[in-house]
């Protein structure tokens, strides 16, 4: 793992060097939170930690900086003495992704640092773009394309498509559709899988030549190049 520590206290920031070194790691550091933000947003790392009490830019500051306007997508472990429940929820409030309380054992640090970088190779696998014919939906970042035009989806509408696309040129029944994309195992009773597939097939097939999604009359959907 390459792993940026900001973090002020000296003999804390040594500490957590040697022992992550010692793991294989490679260590950044940097000592007060603007110093923290430059090497951030310039270099590429697989976890950043970061102090909440920080001279120049505390670890509050500065963890939503680089969520909300840098838009950084590494895992944020933050560390601090401040452990309450509301300082807690603060942290995560602000953007990190796990929040540790001073003091800590290091194999408590290395358990969340490793867990924090399983997800984001997780995030990285789902990363994938889904494609049928010219229509394209990327997973991670919610877009999807067909040529050159961007469509836009409601949170329902994306994960119909998205279920549709995994089991390209397979018939999903009904059943599987309400278990998967509105996660109920029993018959709503309704037919809210056939008006969202009326408006999916609007938004993806309107204007283009090629229909996409098929019905398979007594067997349920489908679709395909």
């Amino acid at each position: 793992m390459r792993i940026l520590v900001i973090e002020d206290e000296l003999n804390v920031s040594a500490f957590i060097k040697r022992g992550l070194e010692e793991q294989g790691s490679e260590v950044v550091q940097a000592f007060d939170g603007a110093a923290g933000l430059e090497i951030a947003t310039q270099e590429t790392f697989d976890v950043i930690m970061l102090d909440v009490i920080m001279p120049k830019m505390n670890g509050i500051e500065l963890c939503a900086k680089l969520k909300n306007e840098h838009h950084l997508t590494t895992p944020i472990l933050m560390l601090t003495a401040l452990g309450t429940t509301e300082d807690v929820v603060t942290g995560l409030n602000s953007g990190a992704d796990d929040y540790l309380s001073k003091p800590f054992k290091f194999v408590e640090l290395l358990a969340r640092l490793n867990a924090l970088h399983r997800r984001k190779k997780r995030d990285v696998l789902q990363d994938e773009v889904l494609k049928v014919d010219d229509l394209q939906m990327n997973v991670n970042t919610k877009e999807v394309t067909r040529g050159s035009a961007e469509i836009s989806l409601t949170a329902r509408e994306f994960k119909l498509l998205e279920f549709l696309l995994k089991n390209k040129n397979k018939v999903v029944s009904r059943t599987s559709i309400l278990e998967n994309v509105w996660e109920v195992n029993f018959d709503l009773g309704t037919n809210v899988i056939d008006v969202y597939m009326n408006y999916l097939r609007k938004k993806i097939e309107r204007g283009f030549s090629s229909k996409l999604i098929k019905t398979v009359i007594g067997m349920g959907y489908v679709i395909k190049d």
